[in-house]
């Protein structure tokens, strides 16, 4: 999910006493990045929007503008326009929203299911299976391509060099997406993503029968120390970023339990690694080793059932369910919530069937 960080700073333009943090979200690492700079002591007064510039050369004076109109430019703690002339020992802080570096974006005629549209954003429901973004190894095919066409066949122009993804989810992830139509809605909506501020709850369907109803999982996140390609659980904090995942058992099926999840924290893979390490993996995660039946159940016909029920749901059974922000002109607050999806809908229908039999 997360992408290496290596287009966020030239950091040689910048003094490393000029820079306190640089804090990313890891979940979507790569969509906005988070700058507190200590204003020197010998700057000369300047106009805030140029000064941001010669930290981030490859930004546009209307993206710094439109940063600032959506309050995501702080000094001293309080929102400044882009006049504001910056002083020695001014502490600025800024939240700048930009996509994933991408080469050209070939509008592409795939259908996709928007839920909800205007000036400033569209709601887009995604299928299990659809990249987000192009990256290697998926150049085209992408809800990126989708949503290009879908904007040159309504004609639309945008300040954006590019779609304005605000937010993503994995490939076989299915479930809730907002994009950003212009530049100040793409600022406006970052913010709430960085601060959490956002409403989102995950449906996923994991291994075993949880203990609890509900309960609340802790625990560091990291790249595994063996497996490259796994997240991994440091619950002694030994490695990895903080992380915590809220979960509510929404209906428990033997061998197999739905569970509600809502994020504190985003981390890469979170629901993933954490429901993993309590040793409840999610159903048919290739990934995390989800992809076989329940050990310890040997029963001939359980493992022809399971075996159908990969068929029916060949991914992780993992659906971001509801989406809820405020929205960047009205002010007003956005709640969508995406049903469940025809494979985990077929599939809870036949462990219903199966347990009944």
């Amino acid at each position: 999910m997360a992408e290496d960080n290596e287009d966020f700073l030239d950091e040689e333009l910048l003094d490393q006493n000029s820079i306190d943090n640089i804090d990313i979200d890891e979940e979507n690492k790569g969509l906005y990045e988070h700058l507190n700079i200590t204003v020197d002591k010998s700057q000369a007064p300047l106009r805030i929007d140029k000064f941001l510039l010669i930290f981030r050369q490859n930004s546009s004076r209307n993206k710094i503008s439109q940063t600032c109109r959506a309050g995501n430019v702080m000094v001293n703690g309080i929102p400044v326009k882009q006049n504001y002339r910056v002083k020695p020992g001014d502490q600025v802080s800024v939240l700048l929203a930009h996509p994933p570096r991408e080469n050209v974006i070939i509008p592409q005629n795939i259908p996709i299911n928007i839920v909800y549209e205007d000036d400033d954003l569209i709601v887009v429901d995604k299928d299990p299976g659809m990249v987000v973004h192009p990256g290697f190894g998926n150049w085209d095919g992408t809800l990126v391509n989708a949503l290009a066409y879908h904007f040159e066949q309504q004609g639309e122009k945008s300040d954006l060099d590019r779609v304005g993804l605000v937010h993503r989810i994995d490939k076989d992830t299915s479930g809730l997406l907002v994009i950003a139509k212009n530049e100040f809605a793409l600022s406006f909506l970052a913010k709430q993503f960085f601060d959490r501020k956002t409403k989102r709850l995950y449906w996923a369907f994991v291994w075993g029968n949880v203990q609890d109803d509900e309960g609340t999982i802790t625990g560091h996140i990291g790249r595994h120390p063996k497996n490259r390609m796994q997240m991994h659980t440091y619950e002694d904090g030994s490695q990895g970023k903080h992380a915590v995942t809220h979960y509510k058992v929404l209906e428990r099926l033997r061998y197999m339990t739905w569970v509600e999840c809502k994020l504190e924290t985003g981390r890469t893979h979170q629901i993933r690694a954490h429901f993993k390490h309590i040793g409840h993996t999610l159903f048919n995660d290739e990934r995390y080793e989800g992809h076989t039946p329940l050990r310890g159940v040997n029963l001939p016909k359980y493992k022809q059932f399971i075996k159908n029920v990969f068929e029916i749901l060949p991914r992780h059974a993992l659906h971001a369910h509801t989406l809820g922000f405020i929205h960047p002109t009205t002010r007003k607050e956005l709640y969508f919530e995406s049903p469940m999806p025809k494979d985990m809908a077929d599939a809870v229908k036949k462990w219903r069937n199966y347990l009944e039999n």
